[in-house]
């Protein structure tokens, strides 16, 4: 699997390492294989932009993933805004680190299938990304 790590944000930098590690920890959950997944790190002006352009969406968001490609390899690129996980995890009482990894998680549950559009499917996809969360942090201490 080809994993690549891209900082567009002026300042803010999370660990290629961890991403990495976070990446492999959902797919070994989830039994699922991809074949090349791109993480690009940004902030509110770039993903704003992105939404407005490919998704017709006049807002800011906190992840955005793109399936590049299905057949015969799964490909995907996933942009988690920064500003937006900093400003969450103060609101939310939780770490940067934490915050930036759920938010990766939540990219690759959608490339995995998991979708948030219903309350239902909502519930079932958190209850998932933070399972995973709590399986990463179990590991690191």
């Amino acid at each position: 699997m080809r994993i690549d790590v891209t900082h567009d944000h002026p300042y803010l930098r999370v660990s290629k390492k961890e991403t990495e590690s976070t990446i492999k920890s959902v797919l070994q959950r989830e039994r699922k294989k991809i074949h090349s997944v791109s993480v690009v790190y940004t902030n509110n002006a770039r993903i704003r932009a992105i939404n407005e352009k490919h998704l017709n969406h006049k807002f800011v968001t906190d992840v955005i993933t793109f399936e590049m490609e299905q057949n015969p390899r799964l490909e995907t690129e996933i942009y988690i805004n920064l500003d937006k996980a900093r400003s969450q995890a103060r609101f939310y009482g939780e770490t940067f680190r934490d915050e930036t990894t759920r938010l990766l998680i939540h990219g690759l549950l959608h490339v995995l299938g998991f979708d948030d559009t219903s309350t239902k499917d909502t519930a079932v996809m958190r209850q998932e990304q933070e399972a995973v969360l709590q399986s990463i942090r179990r590991r690191k201490n």
